[in-house]
Parts: C-alpha cells; structure tokens; sequence
C-alpha cells in the first residue's frame, strides 16, 4: 500500500478544510465550480485505464464467487440502500439520492488495498473488478430512475448526458489509448496505468476541493449532514457485513474467499458517483455532499472491517486455503 494509499482519508479530510477556506474568498468561490469536471474526468480515466476489461472472463472462473458477489451488489444493496434511505433520510430526499448513488457502486480500487490488509483472496477479488465497473455504469442510470426518479428529482435527458460526459467519454479515451499503445506495453503497464494510479487520490482530493470551495458557504449551512449519514452508512456496513459471514458459511468459502466477499459488498465507489452527481445534479449540492461526507465514514469502517476478517483468520473461524 503506497503512502498515498495510507493517507487517502487524510487527503479527502483535507481536501474539504482546504476547499471550505478557499470558498470564503467570493473570487474563488465563484469559479470554482469550473474545475470539478476535469479534475473528476481525468481520475475516471485513469480509473478505466487501468481496468482491463479484456480479462472479464476471469470474473466467471469461479461461478459460485462471482454469482454471489454480483447478486448481493447488484440485487440485494440497492433494496437495502433504498430501505435505509426510506427510514433514515425520507424528509431529506436529495441526501436520499446522494445515499443511494454511493451504496449501489462497488469500489474498483481502494477495496484491494483493505482485501490485502485482511489476507483475502486479492487475485479474485481483482478478477470481479471490471464485471463490477461495467454493471455498475450501466445499472446506475437505472437506479437513479427506478428510486430518485419516484422522488422526482431526475430529468432523463439530463441524466443520459451527464453519463455520457462523466462514463462514456473516459471510458472511450481509455480505451483509445489502450489501442493506441498496443504495440508499447512496457509503456502502458509501467509508466501511464502507474502515474494515473497514483494521480487518482490527488485528481480526487482536487476535485473535492472546488466543490467545497463551489459550494462552502451552503454547506457549512447543512455540516449536519455527517450526522444525518452516519447511522444509515454504519448499519449498511453493519448488515452487509453480516450477511457476507452467513453466506461464506452456507456456501462453505475459505477464509480468503469470504474476506474477499466482505468487502467486495462493503467498499463503495463514491468518486464515480461523484462524477455523475455534480453534472446532473448542479443545483441540488447536497446530493455531491452526502457523496463526498459517505467516504469519510466509509474509510475508517473499511479499515474496522479488515481488522476484524483479521481477527476471524487468527481464530480459525473459517479455514483457510493454507
């Protein structure tokens, strides 16, 4: 885990202080706002980069992981997301939409990182790296249309543009480049995938910064916002995190397979959602709020999370490959 790895709440941490201060400067204030999309389209790039999605049959070689990896992400969270959010947030309705966004993406990098601090299965958990990606993309529009689109909060013209903006049109430079770069691997694999790897934690944390420099005066006005999220997030964390167990147990996975399980159904993938939300949402800030307020709490239960699978490996609760 590299130092940027280490420090990335940290970073977030201070990407929100440093873009609050900035945001009392009006000059600043006022043209901050045009600096969020890029920062968010070149972190998608190099997100998509380094995602090869040639590989997705790999995804499939272990059935019995995969299947139930995809259905917990993709059948089970969304219903739970949208339950927490009716009991927890149904007088705050774009806090609701910001919840769901963030609960209905899986992370695609940083839950590797916490799968190796908890000794999990890395190699497959990295195999189910480019299904999730490719679902999640093409799941979320539906989602917003299915939960936020009852609330009447999305405009499906609007919606379909800020996808293509924020998805399509990295995911299609990425692979440009890949194809550009075909014949000069070394390149590629050693140099471009490894610069954008460690500029996504920083191209992040800037764009984090213009928001918050965009929009710091409203919300210093709703900081309530952290307390509002975190019961919801923690229960997710809570429930997610047992059902995990109870289903390692039932289909009888190692203790490699089954950490990897936990937090490939835990770890969320808020910089995605992010990139959606301040395109199609520019008026309704508190939806990006609740999407950059859910990492910080995320994180640090990620963290809780690994420690614990840890404790469960020392104890022998599940048996290990060996």
């Amino acid at each position: 885990m590299s130092i940027l790895e280490k420090l990335h709440t940290l970073l977030i941490l201070l990407a929100v202080i440093i873009g609050l201060l900035l945001g009392q400067i009006p000059v600043l204030e006022v043209n901050a706002e045009r600096f969020i999309v890029p920062f968010l389209l070149l972190m998608l790039y190099g997100l998509f980069l380094g995602i090869p999605i040639k590989d997705l049959k790999k995804a499939f070689e272990n059935v019995k992981f995969a299947g139930t990896s995809l259905t917990i992400n993709f059948i089970w969270t969304p219903l739970l997301a949208w339950g927490l959010g009716a009991i927890f947030l149904f007088d705050q309705p774009a806090l609701w939409v910001g919840f769901i966004m963030l609960m209905v993406t899986p992370c695609t990098d940083w839950y590797l990182v916490f799968t190796g601090i908890a000794k999990g299965n890395v190699p497959l958990s990295t195999a189910i790296l480019p299904v999730n990606l490719i679902l999640q993309v093409l799941l979320l529009p539906v989602f917003l249309l299915l939960f936020a689109g009852v609330m009447k909060t999305v405009e499906m013209s609007f919606l379909i543009e800020s996808i293509f903006l924020v998805l399509a049109l990295p995911f299609l430079l990425a692979n440009a480049t890949r194809f550009i770069f075909k014949n000069r691997q070394k390149v590629l694999e050693k140099k471009l995938i490894p610069f954008f790897e460690t500029g996504q934690i920083v191209l992040l944390s800037l764009a984090i910064m213009a928001m918050f420099a965009s929009q710091g005066r409203y919300l210093i006005e709703n900081i309530n916002v952290v307390y509002m999220l975190l019961i919801p997030v923690f229960l997710f964390f809570l429930i997610n995190f047992m059902l995990g167990r109870i289903v390692s147990r039932l289909l009888k996975f190692s203790y490699e397979d089954s950490a990897s399980l936990n937090l490939t159904t835990l770890a969320r993938n808020s910089p995605l959602s992010l990139a959606i939300a301040v395109v199609a949402f520019p008026d309704q800030p508190l939806i990006a709020l609740a999407l950059v307020v859910g990492p910080l709490i995320e994180l640090p239960l990620l963290a809780v999370t690994s420690q614990i699978l840890l404790g469960i490996r020392k104890r022998g609760l599940i048996q290990s490959k060996g």
